[in-house]
């Protein structure tokens, strides 16, 4: 219990000195100028130590419109481009089949075709999930009636 103790103590201790050394001094106050300098001339103690890596520029983002095969990637969403995205086509319900196509609230994008998974017999509940002979899809399950 006293080793306890002494751990959370100590580590009020560090949080308190970790806020101290971090804090900005106000406006009144001064770190690095006489009460009677001209604060507008005085340079922050960061400049002249930027790294290579800071001053590069940002090139922005590579999009598919400009760049097509960056689609193609391993971990990409998909292999087409649609309004400067990587989409699949054939998964994707804002791009069903091609670019823009949208299946409605209730549907699914299978193999490029917009489809109601609650009622198709092909695709019930999922994608390529039909019901045997026999059988028909009611409510996304397969049932024999």
């Amino acid at each position: 219990m006293k080793a306890l103790q002494i751990f959370i103590v100590f580590a009020l201790f560090m949080a308190l000195a970790i806020t101290n050394l971090s804090a900005t001094p106000s406006e009144d106050e001064s770190l690095f100028l006489d009460n009677n300098e001209d604060r507008t001339q005085v340079e922050p103690p960061s400049v002249g130590i930027t790294s290579r890596f800071l001053a590069q520029k940002h090139r922005g983002a590579m999009t598919c419109n400009e760049y097509p095969r960056v689609c193609r990637v391993a971990g990409s969403p998909g292999p087409d481009c649609c309004k400067k995205k990587c989409v699949n086509v054939t998964r994707d319900r804002h791009n069903c089949g091609k670019c823009g196509r949208k299946c409605k609230y209730s549907e699914i994008c299978c193999k490029g075709k917009c489809v109601n998974p609650m009622s198709s017999k092909w695709h019930c509940g999922s994608c390529n999930n039909g019901c045997d002979k026999g059988s028909k899809c009611l409510y996304g399950m397969c049932s024999y009636a």
